[in-house]
């Protein structure tokens, strides 16, 4: 997988960049320095390609995930992130997801199968039309939920249905509503919020 390291200060986060279907790698490097400037940065590109643009895991159709390629695509990553952290000294507590659309995807099925090495999660614009096989234990997860009232690509319901999925496994959910699907300064603003309450 490619990606982007960058060391930061040891007490501060350690920030998981997960970038929406057509990004890469670099998408989300302003948004980290918006949100603090002294977090380690690993950056991971998705390594699925659906018509020249990056995913991090296939579907058959817009809203229609490929469950066995999201399960072994998350798995990999998985791994990637744990390499990363032994080469790296990092911890996998201190991880942070940032993850926007098809990364914030893919966040959620690492949260879900992994829920006892990660356990924060800022999730803009998430869809997870997956029924689960198994049911986690969410308690010591908290999830920043940024979402749109009007978003063309994530219908209503289905924010509404991963708002349900976190809560109804015992995480702590903070929700932000927007209007449409793309990032917007609020939300940056919001999360700045969420991170120092994270960590006060």
């Amino acid at each position: 997988m490619h990606s982007i390291f960058k060391k930061g200060h040891p007490e501060a986060p350690v920030f998981v960049l997960l970038h929406g279907t057509g990004g890469d790698e670099t998408s989300l490097l302003p948004i980290a320095q918006e949100l603090n400037k002294q977090a380690t940065v690993l950056s991971i590109r998705g390594d699925v390609s659906e018509n020249g643009m990056n995913r991090y895991f296939k579907r058959l159709a817009e809203g229609h995930y490929d469950l066995e390629d999201l399960e072994k695509r998350g798995e990999a990553l998985h791994k990637f992130i744990q390499q990363a952290a032994n080469e790296h000294q990092f911890s996998l507590d201190k991880i942070i997801f940032i993850g926007y659309s098809n990364g914030a995807n893919i966040a959620i099925q690492l949260l879900l199968t992994h829920p006892d090495s990660y356990h924060q999660a800022v999730l803009y614009h998430p869809m997870f039309p997956v029924e689960l096989t198994n049911q986690p234990d969410l308690t010591d997860t908290s999830v920043l939920l940024s979402l749109g009232e009007h978003d063309p690509i994530v219908p209503l319901p289905e924010s509404m249905r991963v708002i349900q999925l976190f809560q109804n496994h015992g995480a702590t959910v903070q929700e932000v509503w927007t209007q449409s699907h793309q990032l917007t300064y609020q939300e940056i603003k919001e999360t700045q919020t969420w991170l120092a309450h994270l960590s006060s």
